[in-house]
């Protein structure tokens, strides 16, 4: 199986994430001190811990095989490379803010001000398409101070919370993109580096869906099971199991992580007792 080389931040909001991925995978990365590269003892894949700007166009050149990078930098630089999947973590926007006391009706209002941001690009399209004619002011880091020290009007940033921009006198109103981490690969892999990549998302694939699901037992009297076995479709279907007490059985099965608060509550109301919940490791379909 040839050795696929994958990029990874080095530092960074997506660093621990990525790492903790390839871990969940069961591979493991023989960690050589600060080194930025780091085989794996046991799968044929080699890290590369790489500046988030830098990785786009490395993967797209071939110094890497496939990434993870955040789809705000991918969609930033436009590297031409593939999008393999969302990875689900590293989720954050990139927004249009500005100051408190400014009126904002719709994007007309940005029309004539100053906008500051270190993404460029991404902004200056966003503007196109909503046929706004604003200036661009690029600046690298601290951008939510730039109304105040008179770099921008406005400012087109990277939000998670909030907190900061109300920290800084400022309020979000406009969405310029909703970012997460990616995995990208080269558009000119061999074959044989495309079947180790596809072996290595068969394993990402198996823990993204389980960060997805909880495994649930219950116990319910028989004649509830109908109604229950139409609240829990699982993979297939719920597992039922006759317990020693007559009239009584014990259902398994898998739900939704974002449906599960829900289901729960259904499930309840039609008859099921003892309900048991448990984090799932891997699932494979």
């Amino acid at each position: 199986m040839s050795v696929l080389r994958i990029a990874i931040q080095k530092s960074g909001r997506l660093s621990e994430s990525s790492r903790s991925l390839i871990s969940e995978c069961g591979i493991e990365l023989e960690q050589m001190g600060a080194a930025l590269r780091a085989p794996a003892s046991n799968f044929a894949l080699e890290a590369l811990f790489l500046r988030d700007d830098d990785i786009p166009g490395y993967c797209a050149e071939g110094v890497v095989d496939a990434a993870i990078v955040g789809l705000k930098v991918l969609s930033e630089q436009g590297a031409d490379v593939e999008t393999v999947r969302p990875l689900g973590f590293g989720k954050c926007r990139l927004a249009i803010a500005v100051p408190k006391s400014a009126q904002y009706d719709s994007t007309a209002s940005l029309n004539g001000l100053t906008i500051a941001t270190s993404y460029p690009n991404l902004l200056q399209r966003f503007l196109d398409q909503a046929g706004v004619r604003a200036s661009v002011n690029t600046i690298s880091g601290s951008v939510e101070v730039a109304p105040s020290i008179g770099l921008g009007d406005a400012i087109c940033d990277l939000v998670s919370s909030g907190s900061t921009l109300l920290g800084n006198g400022l309020r979000e109103v406009e969405t310029v993109l909703v970012s997460e981490a990616v995995l990208i690969r080269n558009k000119n892999l061999s074959v044989e580096k495309t079947a180790t990549l596809q072996k290595l998302l068969f394993r990402v694939d198996a823990v993204l869906r389980a960060r997805k699901t909880k495994y649930i037992s219950l116990n319910a009297p028989d004649e509830a099971i109908p109604d229950i076995v139409k609240l829990l479709p699982g993979l297939k279907s719920p597992s039922v199991l006759p317990l020693a007490l007559s009239g009584w059985s014990s259902l398994h099965s898998v739900v939704a992580e974002d449906d599960f608060w829900e289901v729960i509550d259904q499930l309840r109301a039609a008859g099921a007792q003892g309900i048991l919940v448990f984090p799932i490791e891997k699932v494979i379909v």
